[in-house]
Order: C-alpha cells, then structure tokens, then sequence
C-alpha cells in the first residue's frame, strides 16, 4: 500500500528528450543513498531540453513517476526536477567586498555577502539565475582558498561560476511537473547533476571535463581544482544520430533507435569488414542485408561532429590544457560501442565512460550512463535535504531556507500569482 512521501525519501526528476527518468533515493542512518525506485518512459513533449507539447510532457512525467512508485511502494510528492537546454548559459563572475568586523575576522555573513556581490550582473529580463557557485575565495590577495569563514583579512573577494537559463523554459519545465500532481523541491542543471553522479573528488581537483551525450543536447561541464568553471551546451544529441541513420538506411525512426542501439559503432575501425546486419524496410517493403560497416560510417559522421564541437568549446574558452584527468562521457549515447575510442582520436585526452557511482539499492538497475543524471539529481537533492549527511558536493540550503529559495525563485518567474 502507498505511503506519504518520508522525509528520508528524494525523487529526482530527469526530463529528457527522449525520456523522462523518475529515481527514488533512500538515506540511511548512515548517510548511504539507496535507490528503491526506477520509471523511464518515452518523452514526447520535449525537444533540446524545452518543452514542445506540455500535455505529452505531463502525461509522460505521470507515467514515469507512477512506474518508480510502484517499484518503491511509496507516493512521490516532491521531485527535484533537471534543466538542461540551449536557453542554458554559463559566465563566470567575481565579487569584492570589505570585511565588516572591528578584528577583521570573516564570518558566514561576510561569505555570503561577497557571493551576492559576484552574482549582482546585469542579465536581460528574459533570463533568471539558476545556480551561483563558488569557486574560489581570495582574502586579501590569497588566492585557492575553499572557505574563508574564521580567517582574517580587511578584503574579501569570490570567484564565482554563474549559471543562468530562459525564463519561459524553466517555467514550461515547472508548470509541467506541478500540473501532473508534483512539488518541485528545486531545479538543478543536468550536466552539475550528472558530475555529482559520476566524476571522482581526485578528478574535479584534476581538471576534467564531463561530456553528457543526451537525446537532444550534448551537455559539458568544466571542473577545475574541485570547483565548477565552465558549463555549455552543444544542441545536437543522440536523437539526430538516430534520425541520421534513419535517412541514410531508408528505415523508420523506431527501427533506426533499434539499430543504433544493438549494432551501432562509434569508431568504424572497430567494425569487422565481413559483419553484415538486417535493415526493415518501409511500407512492406522486404529487409535488406548490407555491412555493418555503412551504419558505422553514418553514427560515426555525427558522433565526430559533437566531440569536435566539444573540442572547439574547450579551446574557445582556453580549457584545452587544463584538464589533465581527461574526458568523462556520460549519457544515452555513451553506450555505443566505440564512443570512447572516437572522443579519444577527436578531443586528443584520455577518455572513460561514466556510469553512477555513490548509491547503493538498485544498482545493478542504475548501474547505466543512460542514468547519470536522474541518480545525480538524487544525490544532489539528499544534500539539500541533509546537508551534514549529504556528502561533500554542492549545498543548495536546506529545510526551510531552501523551500524559501526556491519559492522566492519561482515568485520572480511567474510573478505573484504564487
């Protein structure tokens, strides 16, 4: 029988273009998140991570959360629901401020007054502030400084990565959630998400770059000395390499998904000469029988494209040198047989596939790259709601505060109707 949603209990909601991913997290006593349930279905309603159709996104953001409460046996209230998309965008920012005590010590006050003061930019109206997060403290000139809180110092400076999205956007993926009978606990940005999932501490302090290779976007998050400085967003995914392969075969949509994903290879070197495969045809028409080697060649084409735009978004913004633990690609895509080998001849870097780690339940379930943001969205939302348990990522608040940041957030986005 269904129960009210614990307190111990976080849903993360992964909205994506070609499905939406309920996950639900269970924390122990222990501070160990445990998966208990799981619901995927189909996205109909969603394209590059905005809404097309909210209806479609509402039915299926109900069919998803009913599958993963059935498995858990618990009724889901709230959710912490992903953004992603091309309205996403990324600057980095700095703030000043004097420290305010007659002994010159820095206190929490003085911390978080120097973080509104990186995030005090000018954005247009049609943009709102998702996430600011701090990178580095500089108290009186010295730099690298985690938390300054308890030192002294007259000049307090923050280094800050600030992360913005479209107003209408965001609120398309609110009104979605709330209409089909859920809570949104906060909005978290995939790529963030998907490093709580998946990236080591030793490679955020490294330097590494996350490549999440989703249906409709290519998400890329830049971690430099355990902080966040860099986020983009590539608007090209693995639903175009499907339509891609549906054009070059001659073969429905559904068909083409099927093939990609049992026969598909990334890296055509990697693909025998003899290896042949069945294609469907179309309107009756009878199957056809061709080498393995022209479905490669055709993901191969697109695949290349995305991991040199990776490249070229590295280089554009000077990170090419600067993340020595290499690559980590995540995401549907990141399944496909030769992704890896590709992204390490294209990017020139040492390349993994990243599947979620942190959690324990259900893993063999979630054990999957196709599942790094939903688990990351857990881990993420199990640090606002407890924070001393929560482990060492992000913080976004917690209890009330948070609830208030996040009503706060959504007043400014819908006006006073809230």
């Amino acid at each position: 029988m269904a129960k009210e949603q614990k307190q111990d209990i976080v849903v993360g909601l992964d909205l994506g273009t070609t499905k939406v991913c309920t996950i639900i997290g269970e924390q122990d006593d222990e501070g160990q998140v445990h998966i208990i349930g799981v619901g995927t279905t189909p996205s109909t309603g969603l394209k590059k991570g905005s809404v097309v159709n909210i209806e479609q996104t509402i039915a299926s953001i109900k069919k998803s959360i009913a599958d993963a409460e059935r498995m858990a046996g618990v009724e889901v209230t709230s959710a912490f629901a992903g953004v992603a998309g091309g309205h996403i965008k990324g600057l980095n920012s700095r703030g000043v401020i004097a420290v305010s005590r007659k002994d010159k010590e820095i206190t929490e006050e003085d911390r978080e007054r120097v973080i509104e003061a990186a995030q005090a930019i000018a954005i247009p109206l049609d943009r709102e502030i998702i996430h600011v997060i701090p990178q580095e403290y500089i108290v009186d000139d010295q730099d690298g400084i985690k938390n300054p809180v308890g030192m002294s110092g007259v000049r307090l400076e923050a280094e800050v990565h600030v992360v913005t999205g479209g107003v209408t956007s965001v609120q398309n993926i609110v009104r979605s959630v709330e209409r089909a009978g859920i809570q949104v606990a906060d909005i978290i940005l995939q790529p963030l998400a998907s490093a709580e999932a998946i990236l080591s501490a030793d490679e955020k302090e490294l330097g590494v770059v996350l490549v999440d290779i989703g249906g409709g976007t290519t998400d890329i998050a830049v971690f430099i000395n355990g902080a966040l400085w860099h986020t983009g967003i590539i608007t090209l995914g693995g639903a175009l390499v499907t339509s891609d392969v549906a054009v070059g075969l001659r073969t429905p949509n559904t068909e083409a998904e099927s093939i990609k994903i049992q026969y598909g290879c990334a890296y055509t070197a990697m693909v025998k000469e003899e290896e042949e495969i069945t294609v469907p045809g179309v309107g009756g028409r009878t199957d056809r029988r061709m080498p393995r080697r022209v479905l490669s060649e055709i993901i191969e084409a697109r695949m290349e494209e995305i991991f040199e735009l990776v490249g070229a978004e590295l280089k554009k913004h000077g990170f090419e040198d600067r993340i020595p633990a290499g690559a980590v690609i995540t995401g549907g895509a990141a399944l496909m047989e030769g992704t890896a080998e590709l992204a390490e001849k294209i990017l020139q870097l040492p390349v993994r596939i990243g599947s979620p780690k942190r959690v324990g339940g259900l893993t063999d379930v979630v054990a999957n790259p196709s599942y790094s943001t939903a688990v990351g969205l857990v881990l993420m939302g199990m640090q606002s709601a407890h924070p001393k348990t929560g482990g060492k990522g992000m913080s976004f608040g917690s209890g009330e505060d948070m609830f208030k940041n996040i009503l706060g957030r959504m007043k400014k986005w819908f006006g006073d109707s809230i």
